[in-house]
């Protein structure tokens, strides 16, 4: 599972000109899961994501989690996350998890992070044609790998 956090201000994805979510100060999460990942994936990114430290604390010290903030939370699927760029100009995918895997594990991906945040979080929807907007902290990027957790 690879994941790209945006610590933001604010956020929101829309579909057709809606808005379909929005969130305040916390992060934006794009995730993309790939053809081998499971719940273990998940559970170790979900923690990863809650506990990471990327908030200022009253010192101006990045030493808070998007918890102890009371931060909010927007999850965009992202499959080009797995694009393979290394031969030729035109990205492959094939790395990306299909359908009947991704889109399970993406909605128990967002539960767990509901569940672990102790509130509702913000989505996209699967596969839908999306516009993402964001105003980014800091700025602070983070790009994590569940397979590459040392």
């Amino acid at each position: 599972m690879r994941v790209l956090l945006q610590r933001v201000d604010d956020a929101s994805v829309s579909i057709d000109g809606q808005i379909h979510s929005q969130i305040g100060t916390g992060m934006l999460v794009l995730v993309g899961v790939g053809n081998d990942d499971d719940e273990n994936d998940i559970e170790w990114m979900v923690k990863k994501i809650c506990q990471l430290r990327i908030f200022d604390d009253e010192n101006g010290v990045m030493n808070k989690s998007v918890k102890d903030i009371n931060g909010e939370i927007l999850v965009v699927s992202q499959f080009t996350l797995w694009a393979s760029y290394k031969k030729g100009n035109r990205p492959s995918y094939l790395r990306a998890g299909s359908h009947d895997i991704t889109i399970p594990l993406y909605n128990r991906f967002c539960d767990a992070l509901s569940n672990e945040m102790g509130k509702d979080i913000g989505t996209g929807v699967f596969g839908a044609e999306m516009s993402v907007k964001l105003t980014n902290n800091g700025p602070v990027t983070i790009f994590m790998d569940s397979k590459n957790k040392e």
